[in-house]
């Protein structure tokens, strides 16, 4: 039987709104019904390959932000989408498939790891009529020499690192050091940046190993290592190699003797791989839980609400990318990517990491950085944050950038 009276009508429309608002569906059901464009992101990541690791959990990171922001009423009242695809690990791959979810629409692009694929993504924007969200890739090229206006780099550059190895370097106490690296641009950056800081410090650098991708056997390069009589190693590999390599330095006794240093090192997922190996070591952290402001105390809050487990470093990283997406996207009013991108640039943003500035003369997102230990709390290991340095150290951009 259908009431004829509307004001009964409107009540239990009403009560039935209410009932919905309290289950998270109905606020996006009415900021959606106005007919905004959705959000559509293309999320790339490594489903497989030497990335794997770290690409599942920018994935989940990803899909849980948008999964938040849907049940909130979505990103200035437009449901957030996303279609995703795996890019192997690879630039060919990576560039393929961030084509193809483009030119279907999901332009505002996230997600890859290596720099070798964000550099292979961002150079094709304007011909997809994409944006592209950096959230995890260090090479200084893509705010360097090939930095694009639609292309925004939400983590840590290898300069925002070096500069602070640089300060880090001071304070450490041994004389002697040999650098492990992943012979490609992040691991040489990275280690060569490090033995100019240290020897600038009047210490020594006896030895540099250069190791390529997709190395499974390190015994040779831990002969050389164990044979140095090196007081640390500063380490700069990636993903599966950097497991492999710390499991067979623990197997081959060059650990806990000789100590390690870590550039990217005490990641959560080497962490979680690698048993007890790495509890005590220090190195750089990207993003820890523990970063004390209320963003990321409501982000922490309701990742364990879902997972039962705080966020890892990766996923804390590829969240800030979505947000400061998200906060293009409310300030543009638009989805368009060059719409998003002119609204980003310069712009001040509420992060996870606290009030920080997206830097216009190249689109690097100017974050303070960290160096921690790995320790042992509430029973697991994880990066405990000793130093923070401020966005006040990081260099200038390059001159090399011309947007």
């Amino acid at each position: 039987m259908h009431s004829s009276n509307p004001s009964i009508s409107r009540r239990a429309a009403t009560a039935v709104a209410a009932a919905l608002v309290a289950t998270g569906a109905a606020l996006p059901l009415a900021a959606w019904a106005q007919g905004k464009e959705p959000v559509k992101v293309g999320l790339v990541s490594s489903k497989s390959g030497v990335f794997a690791q770290q690409g599942e959990e920018v994935m989940r990171a990803v899909k849980f932000a948008a999964d938040e922001a849907n049940a909130k009423g979505g990103v200035d009242g437009r449901k957030v989408e996303v279609a995703e695809a795996d890019d192997e690990g690879t630039p060919d791959a990576g560039r393929r498939v961030a084509e193809k979810l483009a030119r279907e629409g999901n332009n505002l692009l996230i997600g890859s790891i290596p720099s070798s694929i964000s550099l292979a993504i961002a150079q094709n924007l304007d011909r997809w009529d994409a944006a592209y969200f950096v959230v995890a890739s260090k090479s200084d090229k893509l705010t360097g020499d090939t930095c694009k206006p639609r292309s925004f780099r939400t983590n840590h550059s290898d300069a925002m690192d070096i500069a602070m190895i640089n300060e880090w370097a001071k304070d450490l106490k041994e004389n002697s050091f040999a650098v492990l690296a992943a012979d490609y641009v992040w691991g040489r950056d990275s280690g060569e940046s490090f033995k100019k800081a240290v020897e600038a410090n009047g210490k020594k650098v006896p030895l540099s190993l250069y190791v390529p991708l997709g190395t499974k056997d390190f015994s040779p390069y831990i002969a050389q290592l164990k044979s140095s009589g090196v007081e640390a190693i500063w380490v700069a590999e990636t993903g599966r190699d950097a497991i492999a390599f710390v499991k067979q330095a623990e197997e081959f006794g060059l650990i806990p003797k000789t100590k390690l240093i870590g550039h990217a090192l005490i990641q959560n997922f080497m962490i979680n791989a690698t048993g007890k190996a790495l509890e005590g070591t220090p190195g750089n952290t990207a993003y820890t839980a523990t970063i004390d402001n209320p963003r990321n105390k409501a982000f922490v809050t309701a990742w364990k609400a879902k997972f039962n487990r705080v966020p890892t470093d990766n996923e804390g990283q590829a969240y800030n990318g979505m947000q400061v997406m998200f906060d293009g996207v409310k300030k543009a009013g638009s989805v368009k990517p060059a719409d998003v991108a002119k609204a980003l640039r310069g712009a001040q943003l509420d992060t996870i990491y606290g009030s920080v500035t997206m830097r216009a003369a190249d689109n690097q997102l100017l974050l303070p950085n960290y160096v921690a230990r790995a320790k042992t709390v509430d029973g697991a290991i994880v990066p405990v944050i000793e130093h923070v340095f401020p966005p006040s150290i990081v260099p200038a951009p390059s001159p090399a950038c011309k947007m």
